[in-house]
């Protein structure tokens, strides 16, 4: 029987008008219950989920009950449902909305528990039952009038069944209903109503073999001090008050970006504000975590600082303190330091928590059977986190996953608790899983419903596809790629007309045609993003039927195409575009060396090789001509490994080799991704999806500015053209590298590059830096970036190839959908040089090597040095760090006014060459690390002797003498180059030069 209740709501228009407003609710009294010992429900086998005599393993609530969950058991307690030993679980219609609206990602979680049928758990719409819907009552709080709707299912429940119970007695009694909720004025209420209650925490405790459910539980109330104990942090604001302060100005709202180098020191990016709010010091941090948003108060002007000179790392559980009284003095002395000082802060609220879970290691505690451990996250911005296990011998050796619960003020450090572990500790499978967990890299397998959408096999071009594209089969394409390249872009042709001009072809994956909008296939990789390149593997943004077959434009196979032609001068000016869709067949699949070795034989005059030298001749133009226009050429260190066919394992690490070719094929891309971007703006100016390179504040350029200029340099900022001019000029004919490492520092002072909807920003907004051009888009690599997937879409529009879709016309969703791809993008650098860093360990592992290296920058207590064969950058330290073990320790002394460090007679400066010893520290098994020391210059007890075996590698390291990170730790990115840019560099001198072979 269908029963309808009507709500009528008065509402005033603008105009002053009454506006009556009717809302109809439709009750149900023939909703099931899904119990099997229900008789009165008529509801087959398939709606019975609930068993009817269910198992108890509570030594509490023997007898054999169903549990019906709060929304704050699903939330809080969702690693606990996770595992699969709570069964016969009740989930309301009411909990389920409020889950959803809260939390979209226990949301998802909680959807795939409730689908397995194994797990037993049933969704009562109780929402739409005629027993157990309440009207909201006067006065009444929603969350109150949803507690209450959640004891009126559980009191129906009850009822409901004992009418079965009178014909049907279970060999084990009356089967209950017993709530699980953790709100106080929820549970007493139910009590008091006659219900079983219990909170998620006593109730997990009282089933039998519960060690791994106990580990699992959030402590999201529970303090691990007494409330007797000093707070060591400031209360944060409540809401209503940020909100108060923030209207007001008194407060600004930003994103708070923790330094990987210092523990105790964070920025803030406020909006509008042109640099970003320095928090220095504990208290100022007060309990945020990186990614969190931030209430923060900008102190007076007189207590503004610097960034702090010291590399500082919370590296001991009780050398806290002594780093903290370094900091402080620091901290002092910044402030009365005579420089520009940074618009310093404190947090003095917190809006939005981004906290996630987190890998790392469990570090013993060692107090011997102690339950409450310390979890170290492997991403250094994120604090130690307090956790409760009870089986820490096992976890010790593995790598575990662990989620934030709270942060009381009276704990130095949050709360949280054991999610599931991972694997082995240095397992190349478990490290590769916490770098692509760490950087939030979608790799799963791709589901049914995806690969449904994908074209079915044989695969092959129809009468009917010949009709509808240019047949450009004819033309001598090949394709230039990196080698082992499996995922071919693009391919290119260049002939000679008649007229002595050219005929110029970028020819790119068709991808937009096998995913067509708003399937699973096109949301799947709408979310991924893009295609993550680690060093032995690749995670796809589409299948690989995709990836690496019938969208890649391998040799001498038929692909679909997405075709830009251009009719050029011999001086490479453009005379006509055209863009079409075609159908090609690639001559070749080349690797740069291969095409270079084509280029270079004089012997080879076959139409490929007049091919390939038209293109470089013409790119060589084209570079030229953006160089001059004021296009950068910067640097960055990058390596490639060799790894073996069968183990992976790294065998070979050398830098990475360019080519004529390497810049042939950009040149051509970046030509056609400018084109491209020219066409859908003149098409769709509010809808395009751009890439803008924003110009970088005059203050980045700092360190650059000063290294140059203490090297005899003027560094021109002012422009895009003044700087590239400028680097072009500074060379040192001591120093072959010296020139590379300035443009590395420049790199470093750059802005992020990142997509965006053309209507959601001016014209002169558009302009890209690094490229000096006013307008640029991604055409070119459609398989591994989904942004270039929506300009096929829009180009394809623009020539009548294919028509538009509401949702590519709408600028709020692709702004929105820029933000998903700039947060992937910048991930997948990440994951990728994290596994860089993976493998550099691995391939040190059972070595030791001197090599030349160069220093970066000179900090306070350490130099940052640069080892170019192998693209690494690590920390040489110069003192101890505090907790270590005291010893004998030859004194250096800091130059703040020059930023250099002295020794006896050696002095060190910015981009002096040294020779460095790396090796791997084994000594943690449970963070291992590439660590660099000294070999020349020799200074007595700081260099290490090349001829130094591993034991006695092992016992310095083991005394803490030298204490460094892998450089591809560091993942530089602008969060950390920001930091990073403080550092002042200086001059350079000769120093003597040693290496040793092995």
């Amino acid at each position: 029987m269908l029963i309808t209740t009507n709500k009528v709501l008065l509402k005033k228009t603008k105009r002053g008008n009454i506006l009556k407003i009717v809302r109809e609710h439709y009750l149900r009294d023939d909703l099931w219950c899904g119990a099997v010992i229900c008789e009165q429900c008529a509801q087959s086998e398939q709606q019975c989920v609930l068993e009817e005599s269910p198992v108890s393993d509570s030594t509490v609530f023997i007898q054999p009950h169903y549990l019906l969950l709060d929304t704050n058991v699903v939330l809080d307690q969702i690693d606990v449902l996770e595992e699969d030993v709570l069964q016969n679980v009740i989930i309301l219609q009411t909990v389920l909305d409020e889950v959803k609206h809260r939390s979209s990602a226990v949301y998802r979680r909680f959807k795939e528990i409730i689908s397995n049928p194994k797990r037993k758990f049933y969704v009562f719409v109780n929402e739409h039952h005629r027993e157990t819907y309440v009207e909201r009552e006067p006065k009444e709080t929603v969350n109150d009038r949803n507690d209450r709707a959640i004891r009126r299912a559980v009191s129906w429940y009850e009822a409901h069944l004992a009418a079965s119970y009178q014909n049907k007695i279970t060999c084990e009694g009356e089967v209950r209903v017993l709530l699980l909720t953790d709100d106080v004025n929820n549970r007493d209420k139910a009590v008091n109503e006659g219900l079983l209650a219990s909170t998620a925490a006593d109730y997990v405790k009282s089933l039998k073999d519960n060690v791994n459910l106990i580990d699992k539980l959030s402590r999201r109330d529970y303090t691990l001090e007494s409330s007797s104990k000093e707070p060591l942090f400031p209360s944060h604001l409540s809401l209503s008050e940020i909100h108060e302060g923030i209207k007001s100005g008194k407060l600004y709202q930003g994103s708070f970006l923790a330094s990987r180098e210092n523990f105790l020191e964070a920025q803030v990016n406020v909006e509008d504000h042109e640099k970003p709010i320095l928090v220095q010091g504990r208290e100022g941090l007060n309990r945020a975590v990186d990614g969190d948003t931030v209430a923060i108060e900008l102190l007076p002007e007189s207590e503004w600082s610097i960034p702090s000179e010291l590399v500082l790392q919370d590296e001991e559980i009780d050398s806290g303190d002594v780093l903290e009284r370094e900091e402080e003095e620091e901290l002092g002395k910044a402030k009365k330091k005579d420089v520009e000082k940074q618009p310093t802060g404190r947090v003095v609220g917190i809006i939005r928590r981004k906290w996630r879970q987190y890998c790392g290691i469990l570090q013993e505690n060692p107090v011997k059977g102690y339950v409450r451990h310390m979890f170290i996250p492997a991403e250094r911005k994120i604090p130690k986190i307090r956790i409760e296990t009870r089986q820490a011998n096992i976890l010790m050796k593995q790598r575990i996953i662990v989620a934030i619960d709270s942060w009381p003020r009276t704990s130095r450090y949050p709360i949280g608790h054991f999610v599931r572990a991972l694997g082995k500790i240095g397992d190349k499978d478990t490290e590769n899983e916490v770098l692509l967990l760490e950087h939030d890299v979608p790799h799963c397998k791709f589901s049914e419903a995806v690969l449904s959408f994908l074209p079915k096999m044989p695969w092959s071009i129809t009468e009917e596809d010949l009709k509808k594209r240019v047949d450009l089969r004819n033309l001598d394409v090949c394709s230039v790629d990196p080698p082992g390249c499996t995922d071919i872009d693009d391919a290119l042709h260049c002939r000679k007309l008649d007229n002595g001009n050219y005929d110029v072809g970028v020819h790119i994956a068709d991808v937009s045609h096998f995913i067509r909008p708003g399937n699973a296939l096109d949301k799947e990789a709408a979310l991924r993003a893009t295609t993550v390149y680690l060093v032995d593997k690749r995670i796809d943004m589409v299948p690989e039927l995709l990836s690496s077959n019938l969208c890649s434009l391998r040799g001498n196979e038929e692909r679909f195409a997405f075709s830009c032609i251009w009719e050029m001068t011999p001086d490479a000016k453009i005379i006509k575009t055209k863009y079409c869709k075609s159908i090609i067949r690639s001559r070749a699949a080349l690797t740069y060396e291969e095409a270079q070795l084509i280029i270079d034989d004089p012997h080879q005059q076959d139409v490929l090789a007049h091919s390939l030298r038209g293109l470089l001749a013409l790119s060589k133009i084209l570079k030229k001509r953006r160089i001059d226009n004021g296009a950068l050429q910067l640097a960055s260190p990058e390596i490639r490994f060799q790894v073996d066919s069968e183990t992976h394992d790294p065998i070979d690490v050398q830098s990475k080799k360019l080519r004529e070719t390497n810049s042939m094929v950009e040149e051509f891309m970046l030509l056609a991704n400018v084109s491209v971007a020219e066409k859908i703006l003149e098409e769709f100016p509010e809808f395009g999806m751009l890439r803008r390179h924003p110009k970088p504040p005059q203050s980045n350029f700092d360190p650059l500015v000063k290294a140059g200029r203490h090297l005899g340099f003027e560094i021109d900022i002012m422009s895009g053209k003044g700087l590239a001019s400028s680097l072009d000029m500074a060379h040192k004919p001591d120093n072959a590298y010296f020139n590379t490492m300035l443009r590395i520092l420049a790199t470093r002072c750059m802005m992020q590059a990142i997509y965006f909807c053309s209507g959601m920003l001016q014209k002169d907004e558009y302009f890209h830096y690094g490229l000096a051009t006013p307008i640029y888009t991604h055409f070119t690599s459609p398989i591994r970036r989904y942004a270039d997937i929506i300009v096929h879409r829009l180009l394809a529009a623009c020539i009548g190839a294919d028509v538009t879709y509401p949702d590519l016309m709408d600028k709020k969703k692709t702004h929105g959908l820029c933000h998903n791809l700039n947060y992937r993008n910048r991930m997948a650098q990440y994951a990728g040089r994290a596994s860089v860093a993976l493998h550099t360990h691995m391939f040190f592992r059972h070595r030791i090597q001197d090599e030349e290296a160069y220093v970066l920058y000179v900090r306070k207590n350490a130099l940052q040095v640069l080892v170019p064969k192998y693209g690494l950058e690590g920390v040489l330290y110069l003192k101890p760090p505090a907790g270590s073990a005291k010893k004998q320790h030859p004194e250096f002394i800091y130059n703040d006014e020059n930023q250099t460090q002295r020794c006896g007679d050696i002095i060190f400066h910015a981009f002096d060459p040294v020779i460095v010893q790396l090796s791997l520290d084994t000594s943690n098994v449970q963070h291992e690390k590439l660590v660099f020391k000294m070999v020349s210059p020799v200074i007595p007890g700081f260099s290490v002797s090349p001829q130094q075996d591993q034991g006695q590698e092992q016992e310095q390291q083991e005394d803490g003498e030298q204490q460094n990170t892998s450089a591809a730790n560091l993942n530089v990115d602008k969060d950390t180059t920001e930091i990073l840019g403080k550092r002042k560099d200086v001059t350079q001198s000769k120093q003597s030069k040693r290496k040793r072979k092995k």
